[in-house]
């Protein structure tokens, strides 16, 4: 049995070719996002044990924290007092303090280098011997004076700056200009990000980014003989454990590596997901084939039970058959995974980003990953099919060459089915009904509806097909009439191949429709709630503007109006709230604040705005005393001058002047200025703003249509990934089509043969096995589609209380297209059948049993 199982694969090799290439496809999928994962993982988690090399204890400050009141309490890092005590201990060769924060390069054209979020500025910290440990310098040497700077190799390279030259570094503030003192290569990892590294003078980096005297970070040596560990008690007396945290270099490598290992994760997950979708589309594919494969050798499967081979055994070697197609298929898909795992790794370079050097990471468990999914996804979808094999009986199958199902089996799974389906569709109206909490609970009845709906495909198929069939006959005549019988002849296999196409589709549709629908929300929220020409931001994302940027445009002739959105918090009640400060003169002629009651002018006399959710909340009307307790721990009583409609994404519940936030804090988070200028938006007015700002190449100055674009484009490349891993699915679905349109010429040679000699044509014969692809593609899609529409509609149902302006919004013209790309996939995927259909000599065909 064994002999004939191999056999059997070495004579259908080109049956079987479409069920490897779908586990190849699933598997290197698989495979090749560990592989990736792995390697990069371990190249950041070495690069990061690098950068700790020589250090034996690491001291880190938390920072300032608040008390039971609210007011802020300890020490601002760690002061030079600290390290000198540090520093006397027996055992400690080196001490070196480090500070850091955001530091922005500009090229000869004034554009900053480097990706905005992984540009760094630090201090450069010279040991006993004049040099910093964590810099190799290929020339020049370290920043000595308050106006020297050194670059890492990339950006001195990227801008062309030699030692010597004029360099303009941006922080949160006004740019300034520094002399190149030296060029050094680092192991960074922000310089790995793709970003970049400016190394001040330490007494410049502690005005820039924490305080004079004090760090955030003590590297520690150990002299020869002392172990980390003993370094490591001795010094935790000196330090004040609420404030600051102490720890072994090795710690703190094993401790990166695993937020490394965590970081990753997420990525890991989400490309397993879109890899389990391929293969789970690749299961249908895998049944249809041996459905297929032991269909067309019934006689042979007979003979074999007649010759004495028990239904155990003719079972079982079906199973082998699959098992050996699952071997080869993981095989191949293994070794493809590891090409697909350096080509990610090229693509993410040729972005800009910059990856960590690293030996391919080929872990055990991915090997054994790739071939247990291989063979359990094959053995799995060929185990139904395998069952019925051992269910025929010798004397029936040698007298039919087609085992239709019963009519009992299909009432069974048509009931079976539709109380699948029906309790899917009760658990996502039940997820809809809890609002915001009840997404996975949508996601849960979306599988088991999906699950039903596969089921009952054979049922809905008839019907459907049937309902096109005229217009498929008026319009193709003859071969549009066959092509939707064929369509329905074996309505399992019809079910099997569009259901690849239906789990397709409705992802895709499901996150198109919602992409859409949140960008436009966006795009209503930015035009009806915006009237600023411009706004003013840092290029890294969520970085502070310093306060002079607001001040600075103020002053300028072209700037018309302008207001600072400064964030901060108030303590109200037991808890602190979120509020905004702005500038009264300007913030109601850049930002559309609808009142309930009130007035925005109000803020101009020092009273509160209240975002109207809130004040139903908290029971405030215009003229109620609101006792607030500000950043710095003083108490006031503020007067409500208004209730605004909400503003979420804009403004805070509460909103004030900023003059009244400011005088009570000491470094107050500015998250972007607007600006209106005279005469309007116009390309030379937002140059007008840029020079304002002294050409500053960490800042950037946003048009109403950049502010739509800029949340639009994070949607439209979340969607255009989602598209590239969901085609993987598609390829699939497109393989099975062609795996069935080809047993179903073979099905119908003897048929084919009469139809061409009654007078049916070459050309008519291939357009038949065209419109059967394209009705089944179809069928496949439409019903995707359907299911789309209304998964996003619900999940949509719990996204609209938590997005302003949210209103589901169908694409009709995407959907045209995955429709069209549908009936595309059909012709294509017809193209070898038909051919071969076509070619059939009659003569021959129609001796065909």
């Amino acid at each position: 049995m064994l002999r004939t199982a191999l056999r059997n694969v070495l004579a259908h090799k080109a049956r079987l070719l479409m069920t490897v290439l779908a586990v190849v496809l699933g598997v290197a999928f698989v495979s090749g996002t560990l592989v990736f994962t792995d390697t990069l993982s371990k190249a950041l988690s070495s690069q990061s044990a690098k950068s700790y090399d020589g250090v034996a204890v690491s001291v880190t400050s938390y920072g300032q924290t608040r008390n039971e009141d609210g007011q802020k309490e300890g020490e601002v890092g760690l002061s030079q007092q600290t390290l000198d005590k540090v520093r006397a201990l027996g055992g400690v060769a080196s001490v070196s303090g480090r500070v850091s924060g955001f530091a922005g390069v500009g090229d000869e054209s004034g554009k900053l280098i480097g990706s905005g979020w992984s540009n760094k500025g630090s201090n450069y910290a010279p040991g006993k011997d004049g040099k910093d440990p964590r810099y190799t310098f290929t020339a020049g040497a370290g920043p000595a004076r308050a106006d020297q700077v050194a670059l890492d190799k990339a950006t001195a390279d990227t801008g062309k700056y030699k030692v010597g030259d004029k360099v303009r570094v941006a922080t949160n503030g006004p740019v300034k200009e520094y002399t190149l003192s030296g060029v050094f290569t680092t192991e960074d990892g922000a310089v790995s990000a793709g970003g970049s590294l400016v190394l001040f003078d330490t007494a410049v980096a502690q005005d820039l980014y924490l305080k004079p005297g004090f760090y955030e970070e003590l590297s520690v040596a150990a002299k020869a003989g002392t172990s980390a560990d003993r370094l490591l008690a001795e010094i935790k007396p000196l330090l004040d454990p609420e404030n600051t945290k102490a720890q072994t270099g090795a710690e703190l490598a094993r401790e990166q590596a695993k937020d490394v290992e965590k970081g990753m994760s997420s990525m890991n997950q989400m490309l397993l997901a879109f890899a389990g979708i391929a293969l789970f589309v690749g299961i249908f594919l895998i049944y249809n084939t041996f459905t297929m494969l032991v269909t067309q050798r019934t006689k042979e499967l007979a003979l074999l039970r007649a010759v004495g081979a028990n239904r155990g055994q003719v079972m079982r070697s079906v199973l082998a058959e699959a098992l050996v197609v699952g071997v080869v298929s993981a095989v191949i898909g293994l070794v493809s995974g590891v090409g697909l795992a350096v080509g990610m790794r090229s693509a993410i370079e040729s972005f800009g980003a910059k990856l960590p050097a690293g030996d391919l990471v080929i872990a055990p468990a991915t090997v054994v990953a790739a071939l247990v999914i291989g063979v359990l996804v094959t053995t799995l979808a060929a185990l139904l099919p395998a069952w019925r094999t051992g269910r025929i009986a010798p004397v029936a199958a040698m007298g039919s060459a087609h085992l239709p199902a019963t009519a009992k089996s299909l009432v069974v799974r048509n009931i079976l089915g539709s109380v699948i389906s029906l309790a899917g569709i009760g658990v996502v109206m039940l997820g809809v009904s809890m609002g915001g909490d009840g997404r996975m609970v949508i996601g849960a009845g979306a599988f088991f509806m999906l699950i039903g709906l596969i089921v009952i495909l054979p049922l809905l198929s008839k019907p459907v097909i049937a309902a096109i069939r005229p217009a498929l006959q008026k319009v193709f005549g003859v071969p549009g009439k066959l092509a939707a019988q064929n369509a329905v002849r074996n309505p399992r296999r019809t079910a099997v191949t569009a259901a690849s196409l239906a789990i397709g589709l409705t992802l895709v549709t499901t996150l198109s429709v919602l992409g859409i629908t949140m960008g436009k929300a966006v795009d209503r929220m930015s035009t009806d709630k915006l009237k600023a020409d411009y706004k003013v931001s840092m290029a890294a994302e969520g970085m502070p503007l310093d306060k002079s940027v607001a001040e600075t445009l103020a002053k300028d002739p072209a700037v018309k109006a302008v207001s600072e959105q400064a964030a901060g918090f108030l303590k109200i009640g037991d808890g602190f709230r979120s509020a905004s400060g702005v500038n009264p003169a300007g913030i109601g002629k850049l930002l559309n604040i609808e009142t309930v009651s009130g007035s925005v002018d109000s803020l101009g006399k020092g009273e509160v705005l209240v975002a109207e959710k809130t004040a139903k909340e908290k029971n405030l009307t215009v003229g109620s005393a609101l006792p607030v307790q500000y950043d710095d721990g003083q108490k006031a009583t503020l007067k409500v001058g208004g209730v605004f409609k909400d503003l979420e994404g804009l403004l805070s519940p509460y909103v004030l002047d900023n003059k009244i936030l400011a005088a009570h804090s000491d470094d107050q988070y500015i998250r972007e200025v607007y600006v209106n200028t005279a005469g309007g938006a116009s390309k030379a007015n937002q140059q007008a703003v840029v020079d304002a700002l002294g050409k500053n190449p960490a800042m950037k100055v946003a048009t109403q249509q950049d502010m739509r674009n800029e949340m639009g484009g994070i949607i439209n490349m979340m969607l255009n990934i989602m598209y590239g891993l969901l085609g993987m699915a598609l390829i699939i679905s497109v393989l099975g089509v062609v795996n069935t349109l080809a047993m179903s010429v073979f099905e119908r040679t003897q048929e084919i043969g009469m139809l061409r000699a009654i007078g049916l044509d070459r050309r008519r014969v291939k357009n038949m096995i065209r419109l059967e692809a394209v009705v089944i593609s179809l069928f496949g899609a439409v019903l995707g589609v359907v299911i789309g529409i209304f998964l996003a509609w619900a999940v949509g149902t719990t996204l609209a209380k938590a997005v302003p302006n949210y209103a589901l919004v169908l694409p009709w013209d995407r959907i045209g297209i995955f429709l069209l790309l549908a009936a595309v996939v059909g012709v294509l995927a017809a193209m070898w059948p038909a051919r071969s259909a076509a070619r059939l000599n009659m003569l021959t065909a129609i001796k065909t049993e």
